[in-house]
């Protein structure tokens, strides 16, 4: 089975501690034994993008280097 086929619609989704509910963007995410899913939480029906475990900290830490740099 492939990494995005273990993301069905009924899987482990969690969103962030950070939503809020309030309508924000917001992503949701999903972690299995092979990968981590990530989602658009008000379109969880487009599907989802599949992100190995091991290119999961570097996107991590490359997204969260890109927010500090753009912060105002």
């Amino acid at each position: 089975m492939s990494a995005s086929a273990s993301l069905g619609p009924d899987g482990p989704w969690f969103r962030s501690s950070y939503s809020n509910g309030a309508g924000g963007e917001c992503l949701e995410c999903a972690i299995t034994r092979t990968a981590v899913g990530v989602r658009d939480s008000k379109n969880p029906e487009i599907g989802a993008i599949a992100v190995s475990l091991t290119a999961w900290a570097p996107f991590v830490r490359s997204a969260g280097r890109a927010i500090s740099v753009t912060a105002p």
